[in-house]
């Protein structure tokens, strides 16, 4: 008489198991391809609107023209602050600040254009009638 331990014994199951990944991977597909075309579209719906378009530019303009304003002030006050501070580990936080004001104001202006240079090149619709560049 063999012993059989669980690992070593057939399950009715096996078989759907081993599917399970192949109709995972081909529902993905199929689900993939299908949805691409309902998006492209709506996407394109923005670019054929009246004044869509230039209002996107224009809030982008303007919160870009926010961020840079917000990083001088920012960056004044902690100058301002930083030399009528005495403790070094105060101005040291003073320092981190203004380091992390300039790496968002950068993010800020860096991303519109990265944005319209890479969607351009990836011929996402959007990219082709809003320009993102602040300037």
């Amino acid at each position: 008489m063999a012993h059989h331990t669980p690992s070593e014994s057939t399950s009715p199951d096996a078989p759907l198991a081993s599917h399970l990944p192949r109709t995972a991977a081909t529902t993905i597909v199929l689900a993939s391809l299908l949805l691409v075309q309902p998006a492209a579209a709506q996407s394109s719906a923005v670019c054929s609107a009246d004044n869509l378009p230039s209002m996107i530019e224009g809030f982008f303009q303007l919160t870009t023209a926010l961020g840079i304003v917000g990083l001088a002030v920012v960056w004044q006050a902690d100058s301002l602050m930083e030399m009528f501070t005495l403790s070094p580990d105060r101005k040291k936080g003073l320092k981190v600040h203004k380091r992390s004001a300039m790496k968002s104001a950068v993010v800020l202006v860096v991303l519109g254009p990265l944005y319209t240079v890479a969607g351009s090149m990836m011929n996402l619709p959007l990219a082709t009638c809003v320009d993102l560049v602040p300037w």
